[in-house]
């Protein structure tokens, strides 16, 4: 036997190719030139050397680009051509499924004719069916069915050419959604529940695996294996009998879509869908309803940048659910006897998981690392005299990232840029007092002489003053400059590089905030006043900022020893982190873009103030009776004050809070 193929080197084609060379005949591969590489290492895996011969063409020309010459070569010495090549992707536009789906059928088709091959085999699809409602049986084709996706129509119009224009017999194979080998799990692409894989990786990895889970049925969908699709068209193929009818290449029982979720999440030991609300209940309401709220531009940003963020496309969402069932009684009487038959999805699930997981996960592909996010990225960083400031700008710098040192002295900062010179990198020096808003407006003027853009603002510079309320009712002016300098000063500063990373549609902030925010530590009014209100700007900014490409990052920083604590002694002996363990936070802002990086008291504390305010002030003045004012919030030096053994116990307990 002498076969001819387009799609050789797709994954139904090279599957079917390995079957056909099991009948020790010769394969003629249509193949682009760029794909030669590609067909010659299937050409070594299969060991088919001198078999396995390689045309050159294009499915979009006539006669698949083929000379003359070729073409006669061809003619009468081509048992079987097997039409696979086309774009089975729900996402691609209408001019591609028309070009590669329609046009290219037309071609093959014609080169079929004129070469005066034996049999024509087209390989379609059950979305010809479109939005058939009901039983669509294999004798059935066009029966008025809503074909209301670019994909449908160019499989339903290609089915017509192979159908209408063969000179010869034809056979048409409609596979419904094939995945991955259901021995080795193997796959080439993200495709059809692919797309939900992202999902129940991020389940498994946010609750336990017992965590019952709700959720919607949207609806039957139909799954099979590539190697039961290539295995049934090469028996169908050569069995007598069958020519000019279609064949579903599908399970005789279509599945509901929660099975399949939960089939794979219990592949991926994840949690599973203990209720599942019927999509019959959204049908429910008023006609239109839906899709008129889903045609606001609003709520359409927010579907598309949820769907997004798990890796579904926006365009499939609505061509989830099937609504047709495929009768497969032809393909099963052809196939009786021969032991080819849909296993059972449970039985091979956790091939395809593995195979997903170590092979295709798009994460897998990603550059996750500080590097790739910083190199040759601006980074303006605000108190980098000092402390954290200075020490994310080394790390910064020697990731390739330009650093823009801004703070009050310049001694400081030229210190730390002949650091990172002497390092390899470079950094940019700028003083400023940003609690003056005079003097921000003159360095972003400065700033944006020097460089076209800045892509990461790290506001680090802050004032912490701990005194308590009894010690400021005559000290107003601590609320003041707090607030001026965490909360006003910052927000000036975002606010005059807003507009160019809005302009250029992409930008990050990163806010250095506190732990203070979610624990409420007594003494801290002033301080975690005014970081509480930049959290509170951010939020609300972020909100409208993010369909412009710019995002937000709070790190609620637990306890650094820095300079500014270093006036509460007490300070001395409890449990801290150090400055460069608080610039890894920092970086990690950069690199992950998170909304928000929390330790696990400050959550704790904020959800134990949610749950239960009262016995947590009651828990906060224990706190506030332990740890006194120090000397220095007293405006005394005491050089003997030190923590008691009960106050370095409770700040072990609670680490990392501002007592």
């Amino acid at each position: 036997m002498t076969y001819f193929v387009t799609g050789a080197t797709g994954f139904i084609g090279r599957h079917l190719v390995e079957r056909l060379l099991e009948r020790d005949g010769d394969v003629f591969a249509l193949v682009r030139p760029g794909s030669l590489d590609r067909l010659e290492a299937m050409i070594e895996r299969w060991g088919a050397n001198g078999r396995v011969h390689p045309v050159v063409g294009d499915l979009g020309a006539p006669l698949l680009g083929l000379d003359p010459s070729a073409v006669e070569a061809l003619r009468g010495q081509v048992d079987h051509v097997f039409h696979l090549a086309a774009v089975y992707d729900m996402t691609a536009d209408e001019e591609r499924n028309r070009i590669a789906n329609v046009e290219g059928t037309a071609h093959v088709v014609a080169l079929a004719n004129a070469i005066d091959a034996g049999r024509f085999h087209h390989i379609s699809s059950i979305a010809v069916a479109g939005r058939h409602k009901g039983l669509f049986r294999e004798d059935m084709f066009d029966e008025g069915q809503k074909l209301d996706h670019p994909y449908y129509r160019s499989k339903f119009e290609s089915e017509r050419i192979a159908r209408r224009q063969t000179r010869m017999p034809w056979r048409v194979y409609r596979p419904a959604v094939v995945v991955g080998d259901s021995r080795t799990g193997e796959m080439d692409k993200i495709d059809g529940p692919y797309y939900f894989f992202k999902l129940i990786q991020r389940l498994r990895g946010w609750l336990p695996e017992w965590f019952p889970l709700v959720g919607p049925e949207l609806g039957y969908t139909n799954i099979v294996p590539v190697d039961y699709v290539a295995a049934a068209i090469d028996h169908i193929a050569h069995a007598e009998g069958h020519d000019g009818q279609a064949f579903h290449l599908a399970s005789p029982r279509s599945q509901r879509s929660g099975d399949v979720i939960n089939a794979f999440a219990e592949a991926a030991h994840a949690p599973q869908l203990a209720m599942r609300i019927d999509r019959r209940l959204t049908q429910a309401l008023p006609k239109g309803t839906i899709s008129m709220l889903m045609k606001l531009p609003a709520a359409q940003g927010v579907r598309r940048s949820l769907l997004s963020d798990i890796g579904i496309p926006d365009e499939i969402v609505d061509h989830i659910a099937l609504t047709a069932q495929f009768d497969t009684r032809d393909t099963e009487r052809a196939l009786e006897g021969t032991g080819i038959a849909v296993p059972e999805l449970s039985t091979y699930a956790t091939k395809l998981w593995d195979y997903w997981e170590r092979n295709l996960d798009p994460d897998l592909f990603r550059d996750r690392s500080f590097e790739g996010a910083v190199n040759g990225k601006t980074v303006l960083i605000t108190g980098a005299s000092s402390g954290i400031g200075r020490a994310a700008a080394l790390k910064i710098a020697r990731a390739g990232g330009i650093p823009l040192l801004v703070a009050r002295s310049v001694d400081k900062l030229e210190d730390t840029r002949r650091e990172i010179e002497a390092l390899g990198g470079t950094a940019y020096v700028y003083t400023a007092d940003l609690a003056d808003t005079a003097s921000i407006e003159g360095l972003t003027e400065r700033i944006f002489a020097d460089h076209p853009a800045v892509d990461v603002l790290v506001n680090n510079a802050g004032r912490s003053i701990r005194r308590s309320i009894a010690l400021s009712y005559d000290r107003f002016h601590d609320f003041e400059r707090t607030i001026q300098l965490n909360y006003l000063g910052t927000i000036k500063l975002i606010i005059q590089l807003l507009p160019h990373m809005r302009e250029r549609r992409t930008g990050h902030v990163v806010n250095v905030s506190s732990i203070g925010v979610q624990t409420s530590p007594p003494r801290f009014s002033a301080y975690v006043a005014s970081k509480a209100a930049l959290d509170a700007f951010t939020r609300v900014v972020a909100s409208e900022t993010i369909g412009d490409g710019v995002t937000f990052t709070t790190i609620h920083m637990p306890l650094v020893r820095t300079a500014m604590i270093a006036p509460t002694r007490i300070y001395d002996s409890f449990p801290t982190i150090s400055p460069d363990e608080a610039a890894d936070l920092v970086c990690e802002a950069i690199r992950a873009r998170p909304k928000q990086i929390n330790t696990r008291l400050g959550t704790f504390g904020e959800v134990a103030y949610a749950l239960m305010p009262r016995a947590v002030d009651q828990i906060l003045h224990m706190a506030y009776r332990v740890f006194p004012d120090s000397a220095a919030s007293k405006g005394e030096s005491d050089p003997t004050e030190h923590a008691s053994t009960e106050q370095v116990a409770l700040a072990h307990l609670m680490r990392g809070v501002h007592w």
